[in-house]
């Protein structure tokens, strides 16, 4: 949301949850907006924060795949481009003031658009005073007649993506209670997903995905959107990509979240394989280095950083001969890493084969292992003249 001389102008962004826009619209200009933009982020989405967290193997706390965090950059981007375009002084967001999501919004908006004002009703006392929780909020929306998707049978937030779909808040709160059956939308019950698997082959150039065939079907998926799409449908019809977790939030507490990552999940698994494959392993080493702190730098709302643009370019450059096909098998909840081929493989079956001597004198193993050996050695030499003096 906008403001210009007390006027507002909406800002929808379709960045692939399931929503009625029209409705959005309508709703919108029945409560007093001037303008409303419906802008469809899609594509750009996808090739321009998706796929660079595919190359970096983006994990946050070693289990989530941030599929919030990265869509509020994306989304905080237009909505600044807008600001700027209908020349309004302040912007405004709806995140909680406990949250991480008021973070990534405003530190995106300074960024991008340092003389703006923001208006943050969470962080304003006479409206957190007035609205204290969420039943407050549903209350006021019934009796003004304003539709909300929350209600006293689904008393959790939700947030949804092309990436994923997040669950937090309401009984969630519990970290002891367990989800409700009812609550996933994106993936089905493993228990109850089809009982034979989904074999693809996934092709990789400069570590993104340009295209995911079905090996039984023929069917193929080339274009960014609709391959991400693709791999929805097939993961989230396996139940893949299911986590409860417990994070550490950027503002300094826990909080519980459950996360849905059908497709996101199959190519992490993809992408770790042909890496592998095809990238040196001391270089390997630095880039996992990277790639976590690549995950905290989005988590805690700095894509527009300078720290974060150099980073992002590290990982790039560390992509250039990830190039090859990952076989795959989807099935009951589990992604099964079948096979891989590539050009730019590092793999040498000769020189590895137990079979074939090769170029490789196993003579030299014993140096290598001796080499090796003077710093336990010496340990253990310090260790013993410890123990002695005991």
């Amino acid at each position: 949301m906008f403001t210009i001389n007390h006027l507002f102008i909406t800002l929808k962004a379709n960045i692939g949850q399931d929503e009625d826009f029209d409705a959005a619209q309508k709703k919108a200009e029945k409560l007093g907006a001037k303008k409303v933009f419906i802008e469809d982020l899609r594509s750009e989405f996808v090739q321009e924060f998706i796929w660079p967290a595919v190359q970096a193997n983006a994990v946050y706390e070693d289990r989530y795949l941030l599929g919030t965090s990265i869509a509020r950059p994306c989304i905080a981007r237009r909505q600044v481009q807008i600001a700027r375009q209908e020349r309004a002084q302040y912007v405004s967001h709806g995140a909680t003031g406990k949250g991480n999501d008021q973070v990534r919004f405003e530190l995106t908006c300074y960024a991008l658009y340092p003389q703006v004002q923001i208006i943050a009703p969470w962080r304003i006392p006479e409206f957190y005073s007035r609205f204290r929780g969420r039943k407050d909020l549903m209350e006021y929306a019934e009796k003004h007649g304003i539709p909300v998707p929350v209600t006293p049978k689904a008393p959790w937030s939700m947030d949804a993506n092309l990436m994923h779909i997040s669950y937090e808040s309401g009984i969630l709160e519990n970290p002891k209670n367990h989800a409700p059956s009812d609550l996933y939308q994106m993936t089905k019950n493993p228990e109850d997903s089809p009982s034979e698997p989904d074999v693809l082959e996934i092709d990789f150039a400069k570590g993104v995905p340009v295209r995911v065939t079905h090996v039984k079907e023929g069917t193929s998926k080339d274009t960014p959107l609709e391959l991400f799409c693709y791999l929805n449908e097939i993961g989230g019809k396996h139940g893949v990509g299911r986590i409860d977790i417990v994070e550490n939030r950027f503002i300094g507490m826990k909080s519980r979240g459950i996360y849905e990552t059908p497709g996101g999940t199959v190519l992490l698994h993809a992408h770790l394989d042909i890496e592998t494959f095809t990238m040196d392993r001391e270089v390997r080493k630095i880039k996992q280095s990277l790639g976590i702190k690549f995950s905290e730098l989005i988590y805690n709302g700095f894509w527009y950083s300078p720290e974060c643009e150099f980073v992002r370019h590290c990982i790039d450059k560390s992509q250039e001969n990830v190039e090859g096909r990952v076989q795959l098998s989807v099935f009951k909840g589990q992604v099964y890493i079948l096979g891989r081929e590539s050009p730019k493989s590092l793999y040498n079956e000769e020189l590895v084969s137990m079979d074939v001597q090769g170029d490789y004198d196993p003579c030299d193993a014993s140096g290598f292992i001796k080499i090796n050996a003077v710093r336990l050695r010496e340990h253990n030499r310090l260790q013993g003249a410890t123990q002695k003096k005991l």
